[in-house]
């Protein structure tokens, strides 16, 4: 069963869509549930002045995308680099434990969308601990799950497969 934060964060998601001219894009997924997320970023002077999510994923995909989003909009690139899946988690009030790698899915993306906006701003990582640049897997492995979420035009925010992933 879902808290009610998450069934909010899913049903009515926070910074959903892409930006244009994003300086940070960070993608992840999970080969074996069919997650994907897309994280864009817009940072201005160190800071994450906008943020936004595409999901292709159950419910608590999509509520953590809303809620990492949410936790780092307005922080500063060393703030969202801390953010952790166990935060994001219990922000949502917890999740059920066959759920919690949507949560480690959410940090991730937020951490590759800021390690993409460290590679592409000459100088940007100097001030960054190396120890929290932690890329978040092969990317090899994304590029038939991300194909796939270009080329299928799914609507922003919208589960896809696992219908009982939705259940009250």
């Amino acid at each position: 069963m879902y808290t009610q934060q998450v069934m909010d964060h899913f049903m009515n998601p926070r910074n959903v869509g892409e930006i244009d001219n994003a300086n940070g894009v960070g993608t992840v997924g999970n080969a074996k549930c069919g997650d994907i997320m897309r994280i864009f970023l817009k940072v201005e002077n160190g800071v994450i002045e906008d943020v936004k999510f595409k999901t292709f994923g159950c419910g608590a995909a999509i509520a953590t995308s809303s809620m990492a989003t949410e936790m780092v909009k307005g922080k500063t690139l060393l703030e969202a680099l801390s953010l952790t899946n166990k935060a994001v988690a219990q922000a949502l009030g917890g999740l059920p434990p066959v759920k919690v790698h949507c949560s480690l899915l959410a940090e991730q993306g937020i951490k590759a969308a800021v390690e993409d906006y460290l590679k592409n701003v000459p100088g940007a990582s100097e001030s960054i601990p190396h120890e929290l640049l932690a890329s978040p897997g092969d990317p090899h492995e994304l590029d038939e799950l991300t194909d796939e979420m270009d080329a299928t035009e799914i609507p922003l925010g919208h589960v896809v497969g696992e219908p009982e992933a939705v259940r009250v």
